[in-house]
């Protein structure tokens, strides 16, 4: 059986309400300037979390050359999309906040500052003794800006680099560790810790106590994109003393708020054998290869033990070049081997700057 090859975090999918304002936003504000693709279309293969309906959106996947994930960018615009009926607390079930890498997090820290960003709280050290802190877009979606090692391209910036990771809410940790560390090779623990504390106090529900653990791979990411991907890591938090409520409940895939988290992958025939032998089914599968004008590739889904979301694509064709029409065929290069380091810059030249 071939084997599967986890490249990274391809991206974070984030429902909002205007795809435009928000891809501004996060373009200043976290650097995530280049449009790998953008289209309107419907959203057909999702019918298990759409209400059975096809939904027509429009989507951005933006990235950061700096390295890191990327942000899909997602709107409906054949109905409206639906907050919460709560405000979601920490450990409620699903992604919780997005982890951004940040070179300097004092520095990102005092930039957010300036600008006047919602900053929530102040900089705090995390249980590994690095500093942290927590910001809000204008969509009441949370942000960590975590310190990193794992580069691409450094700018003299201090804005972040893109999504290296993501806090979730999860019932049972080792049920959930299955799926994260078994599957998805987070299987270094970095802390893991119960408590109330001090990194997490200015969050919703951060007062109270919780359970987490801070799960990283041990060994390096391969694959096309992995230089640009880099490292990542995923923090799995249960509430300790109530009971939590799933961030999706009643409502949509696309909604507002966090809606997947993306692996970018080679060997689908692999992963889906795997997955099945360990109790996570593909729930979505395109089949062969979906289109979405200047991407394609081949997706699928998996649900944790709680239900989030997590997406894995292997994709087949990637714009290099939009304005000169070079577009890449990743399904005859060897699987392990990273893209060179020109051509992954070159994605950098449709960059939209302010």
């Amino acid at each position: 059986m071939d084997k599967t090859i986890i490249s990274g975090i391809q991206q974070i999918g984030i429902g909002v309400s205007d795809v435009q304002a928000a891809f501004t936003w996060y373009r200043q504000n976290f650097g995530m300037s280049v449009p790998v693709f953008e289209e309107a279309a419907e959203a057909a293969l999702m019918l298990p979390y759409t209400g059975g309906e096809p939904r027509s959106r429009h989507a951005i996947l933006a990235i950061n050359m700096q390295g890191g994930g990327g942000f899909e960018i997602w709107q409906y615009t054949s109905r409206t999309p639906e907050a919460p009926k709560f405000i979601p607390q920490l450990g409620d079930l699903g992604i919780n906040i997005a982890k951004m890498k940040s070179k300097d997090v004092e520095a990102t820290f005092d930039l957010f500052n300036r600008r006047g960003l919602n900053v929530l709280g102040g900089l705090e050290k995390d249980p590994n003794g690095k500093f942290t802190f927590f910001v809000k877009d204008p969509w009441d979606n949370i942000f960590q800006i975590v310190s990193s090692t794992s580069w691409f391209q450094k700018r003299k910036t201090a804005l972040p680099g893109g999504p290296n990771g993501a806090i979730i809410g999860v019932t049972d940790i080792e049920n959930a560790r299955t799926l994260y560390s078994d599957i998805l090779g987070y299987d270094e623990v970095i802390y893991e810790e119960e408590g109330v504390f001090d990194d997490l106090k200015a969050l919703p529900g951060g007062d109270k106590k919780v359970k987490r653990i801070l799960l990283r791979h041990s060994k390096p990411r391969e694959g096309a994109f992995s230089p640009l991907l880099g490292a990542s890591e995923i923090e799995l938090v249960v509430a300790s003393n109530r009971t939590p409520k799933k961030i999706f409940e009643d409502r949509f895939w696309g909604d507002l708020g966090y809606i997947h988290l993306c692996y970018d992958i080679n060997g689908m025939p692999a992963l889906k054998a795997n997955c099945e032998a360990k109790g996570f089914p593909f729930t979505v599968d395109s089949a062969n290869s979906f289109d979405m004008g200047e991407a394609a590739g081949h997706f699928t889904y998996v649900e944790d033990p709680d239900g989030t979301l997590v997406e894995f694509v292997e994709t087949h064709k990637v714009p290099i070049m939009k304005k000169i029409g070079w577009y890449l065929n990743l399904q005859k290069r060897d699987p392990k081997k990273p893209l060179p380091r020109f051509m992954l810059k070159a994605m950098g030249l449709s960059e939209v700057k302010d």
